[in-house]
C-alpha cells in the first residue's frame, strides 16, 4: 500500500507491506540510507530488511526522507530526517495500534533511526545495518536498553572493524553486534545472510 505521511511542514512517501501472518506481531519502520548518494526507501538492503519484518509476521513500512522520490521538502543534515522518522514511528502507530514497534535503519538511515528509537519508549526494539562509524558518532547507543541487533560486513569501508568492535564493548547487554564475513557496506554478495539475521532476531523477540 503506496501512502503518503503527514511530516513537520513535509509530505513523506511510503509504503506499507503486510505480513502473510495474521494478525500481525508488531510492526517495523525503515530508514534507507543517504539521501545525498542516492539513498530511497526502494534501496535493496532495505527492501530485504523489509521482507525479513513480514517474514517474522511484522508490519513493514519503508518511507522517503524528505526530499527524496515524491517526498517533499529538502535535505536537512539529519535533524529534518529525525522529524521524518518521528513522523513514520507515529503514523504506523495509528494505522497498526496497540502493536510493539520496531526500529530499522540501514547507513545514514541508522544515525538518524536509532536516535529517534533510543527516545521513543513506543520503539520496544532496534536494528542498525552498516553503522557509518566513520562519517558520525554512535556513543547515544550506550544509554539504550532496549534489545537491539547491529549488523556489519567485515569489509564495511564506512565502518572500519576496530571502531566497531570498540564500540560494541562499550554496548549494554541487551546489543548484540554480527560481523557478516566477506560483505560490503552495501552486504553485495551477503543479502540473504543479512536477511536471513534480521529475520531470526525478530522471530525470537518476545512482542
Amino acid at each position: 500500500m503506496t501512502t503518503m505521511i503527514a511530516g513537520r511542514g513535509v509530505k513523506l512517501e511510503a509504503v506499507l507491506r503486510h505480513p502473510q501472518q495474521r494478525p500481525p506481531r508488531g510492526a517495523a519502520v525503515l530508514c534507507h540510507p543517504h539521501p545525498v548518494h542516492g539513498g530511497t526507501m526502494n534501496n535493496r538492503v532495505i527492501f530485504r530488511s523489509g521482507r525479513a519484518a513480514n517474514e517474522a509476521g511484522l508490519l513493514a513500512l519503508r518511507f522517503n526522507f524528505r526530499g527524496v522520490g515524491a517526498s517533499s521538502g529538502q535535505y536537512d543534515q539529519g535533524t529534518g530526517e529525525q522529524e521524518d522518522v518521528q513522523a513514520a514511528v507515529e503514523w504506523l502507530g495509528g494505522e497498526a495500534p496497540g502493536l510493539p514497534l520496531v526500529l530499522i535503519g540501514f547507513s545514514f538511515g541508522a544515525w538518524v533511526g536509532l536516535q529517534v528509537a533510543c527516545r521513543d519508549p513506543e520503539i520496544v526494539a532496534m536494528i542498525g545495518l552498516g553503522l557509518p562509524l566513520n562519517s558520525y558518532n554512535f556513543d547515544f547507543l550506550l544509554e539504550n536498553y532496549k534489545p537491539s541487533l547491529f549488523i556489519v560486513g567485515s569489509e564495511d569501508e564506512f565502518c572500519p572493524r576496530e571502531k566497531m568492535e570498540r564500540l560494541s564493548r562499550r554496548l549494554p547487554s541487551y546489543s548484540d553486534a554480527i560481523w557478516i564475513e566477506g560483505a560490503d557496506h552495501f552486504f553485495a554478495n551477503q543479502l540473504d545472510q543479512m536477511q536471513g539475521h534480521i529475520r531470526r532476531f525478530l522471530q525470537d523477540l518476545y512482542l
